[in-house]
Order: structure tokens, then C-alpha cells, then sequence
């Protein structure tokens, strides 16, 4: 059996601290629940399972988001839903789960995709084993992004921040900084042309009281000189990673209505034939998705050369080279045509709802065509989708 994707939507992406940071998670879950059903007239009691993905999980989107995002979005309570976690890859998890549990016959449709708010991630404290903890101070945790309460019985060299870690592979795969703010300048360019030109209209829904015309993170006046002058953020002066050619802190979330064959009257976007992850030294995360889309791609029965475009999430300007430069036999004009996180942001556990979202409409929009959806995720793993038409 296949799965098809049936719709994608999200919301806009908006930058910490900024337009959508007021708005829990669980409710910006429930927006893009609701409007999957309302734009497909579906019955939402139709749905088998809400597969939701979610990497922090430690503030108002603990307790499992999935359920309450549908409880939220009015579903009927015996629509079930559960959330996982593969960290930046989350959403991709979820749409590959629920695919699994379609081409088993397990299931009919299933909705998937993923939520985060890293405006709300709390800070944690560590609770101590003892009923009376003594007298002494406590470390404060970010939850926000990156490592915390590292287990000391792993090596100090893969524990690295993924700042680091992009660091490491820019140097070790001769990567630039100038290539890499020039990667930078051309994802804001592209990302601020396709919404000029509508091709996100169709893929994004508004949260309520809240109008974002575009992702809230695109700057049209950025420029290779302006991102010249920032300083790196993760080395010494040598350094060639900076904010401006790194993805920012991000709020948002997607979903994706997968199904059998027939499950709607409506077309499907896509259907998806691959599907793989692949794991590395947690230090080189950056590189795992180039494994990860070779064998999704040969899982498909497909090679570079039938690819038409790739939606790989740029967490890094260095991490996106990189890949670019292990799929020598991919046209580099085919990767993120329309921006990337760059320029659009990386909410964690709701980018990989967006890239693999943004490929089955543009299929759509095309006609036909093969695409491949990659994703890097911290501690060392890669994960891809191919989807056609």
C-alpha cells in the first residue's frame, strides 16, 4: 500500500520573542489541526491517530501535545494522538510513522506534523534525589535549544553545541565564510520572492488575532556585506559561523494529512515513496542527511539524476554546503528554490512538516515531479522523505 499526502498547511513562522509568542503551543498545535480538516471537509472523527512531533516537551507542551492540540481543535475524543521526538526531525518522524501505519493497512489517514514555541520553552531546575536538597545553588536550564543535563559518561567531543558542531564541518569540508553568508543572502532572497509571488498562499493559515504576511524572519535589505560584520558565535576570530548565516530561534507549527489510496475524494499532492534515517558521530550531525536521502532514494527505486528539487532544512549555512557538496550529482539551483530555515526559521519539532509540506504542494503545483525532504538533527542523525507525482 501507498501513502499519499492529501494537504499540508502551517502557520507563518515567527521569530522569538515576536508575533506568535504570546500563543502556546498546544494552540498553535490546534490551528493547524483545525484548519487541515476545514480546508479538506473532513470529518475529523474520520482521522485514525494524530501524529504530532514536539522536541522540548518541557513547558505547556508537555503531557503529550498531540492529544491536546485535537482536543483544542474540536476533534471528537475518540480521535487519539500521540507525540514524538527526534528533536529537529520530529515532524518527519510523525509523517513517517504515520505512513508506516497506512502502508501496513493499520490505519486510513492519520495527521501528522509537529509544533514548537521556543519563545515559551521554560527553564528547568534539576530535582535533587534527596527529599531536602542542601543548602547550595542550582543550575538554571534553557530548555530553548541544545544540550542540558548531559550524561558525563559521554565523550566531551560529542557533546559539542551544534554551533560547534557547524563549525567543525565547515573546517573540516573547506566551507567559507563567504560561502556560507552568500548561502544565507540567497535563502532570504528566494524566501522573499516565492511569498511575493503567492506560492506559500496556498500552504500556510493564520493564527487567529494574530496577521503575519510572510515567516517573520525574511530580511529583503540583507546583504553579504551586512552579514560580513557579524561576529562568530561559536569560535574565535577564525570562526565562520554566525547568526546571520545560522537559522534563528523560531515559533510554529505544521500538519500533514496523509492517507491511503482513495481515503479522500479530493487529489493528493504527493504520495510518498522513500524513507530512511541514517546516524553519524553526534559532533558531524550536519552531514547525516546526505546517507539519510541516498537511501531514501534507493529505497524509491530512484537516483539523484530523477530529482527535481530538494527541500533540505538549513540549520546552518555550513551544515546546508556541505550536504549540497556530498550529492555531487545534485544541481545546487535545485535545493530550497523557494528559502530555506535561513530565512524562514527552524521552530524544531515543525520544520520537517514544512519542508516535506512545501514539496508535495510545489509537485502539486508542477504536475508531477520527485522531491526529496532531508532534515539534520542533533546528537548525530539524518532522516528524508521522497515524495512524487
Amino acid at each position: 500500500m501507498t501513502t499519499f499526502v492529501y494537504d499540508a498547511v502551517r502557520t507563518p513562522f515567527g521569530r522569538a520573542g515576536g508575533a506568535l509568542a504570546a500563543v502556546r503551543p498546544d494552540d498553535l498545535a490546534a490551528v493547524v489541526m483545525k484548519a487541515t480538516v476545514e480546508r479538506t471537509g473532513l470529518d475529523p472523527a474520520r482521522v485514525d491517530d494524530v501524529i504530532f512531533g514536539d522536541a522540548n516537551q518541557a513547558g505547556e507542551d508537555n503531557r503529550n501535545v498531540a492529544r491536546m492540540g485535537a482536543l483544542l481543535a474540536g476533534f471528537p475524543t475518540t480521535v487519539t494522538g500521540v507525540t514524538v521526538n527526534r528533536l529537529c526531525a520530529s515532524s518527519v518522524e510523525a509523517v513517517i510513522q504515520g505512513s508506516r501505519a497506512i502502508d501496513s493497512g493499520d490505519v486510513d489517514l492519520v495527521l501528522a506534523g509537529g509544533v514548537e514555541s521556543m519563545s515559551r520553552a521554560p527553564y528547568v531546575v534539576e530535582k535533587s534525589p534527596r527529599p531536602w536538597p542542601s543548602v547550595g545553588n542550582q543550575t538554571l536550564w534553557n530548555t530553548a535549544i541544545g544540550w542540558r543535563m548531559t550524561n558525563p559518561r559521554l565523550p566531551e567531543d560529542w557533546t559539542i553545541s551544534n554551533g560547534e558542531a557547524a563549525e567543525l564541518i565547515a573546517r573540516e569540508w573547506g566551507i567559507t565564510r563567504d560561502a556560507q553568508d552568500a548561502f544565507a543572502v540567497r535563502s532570504h532572497r528566494l524566501a522573499a520572492a516565492a511569498w511575493a509571488e503567492g506560492l506559500y498562499d496556498a500552504e500556510t493559515v493564520q493564527v487567529p488575532g494574530i496577521v503575519l504576511a510572510r515567516d517573520e524572519g525574511i530580511r529583503d535589505d540583507t546583504s553579504i556585506e551586512k552579514l560580513a560584520g557579524l561576529r562568530a558565535l561559536f569560535a574565535d576570530s577564525e570562526g565562520t559561523v554566525t547568526a546571520g548565516n545560522s537559522s534563528p530561534i523560531n515559533d510554529g507549527a505544521s500538519a500533514v494529512l496523509l492517507g491511503r489510496e482513495h481515503a479522500l475524494t479530493a487529489e493528493p499532492l504527493a504520495r510518498i515513496t522513500g524513507r530512511a534515517s541514517h546516524g553519524v558521530d553526534p559532533d558531524r550531525f550536519p552531514i547525516a542527511p546526505i546517507e539519510a536521502a541516498n537511501k531514501a532514494l534507493t529505497r524509491a527505486g530512484r537516483t539523484w539524476a530523477d530529482v527535481d528539487f530538494v527541500e533540505l532544512n538549513e540549520a546552518f549555512a555550513s551544515q546546508s554546503l556541505a550536504c549540497l557538496a556530498g550529492w555531487p550529482e545534485l544541481d545546487p539551483d535545485k535545493l530550497n528554490i523557494h528559502g530555506g530555515a535561513l530565512a524562514i526559521g527552524h521552530p524544531l519539532g515543525a520544520s520537517g512538516g514544512r519542508i516535506i509540506g512545501h514539496a508535495a504542494h510545489e509537485l502539486a503545483r508542477r504536475g508531477r515531479g520527485i522531491a526529496v525532504a532531508a532534515i539534520c538533527i542533533g546528537v548525530g542523525q539524518g532522516l528524508a522523505v521522497v515524495l512524487e507525482r
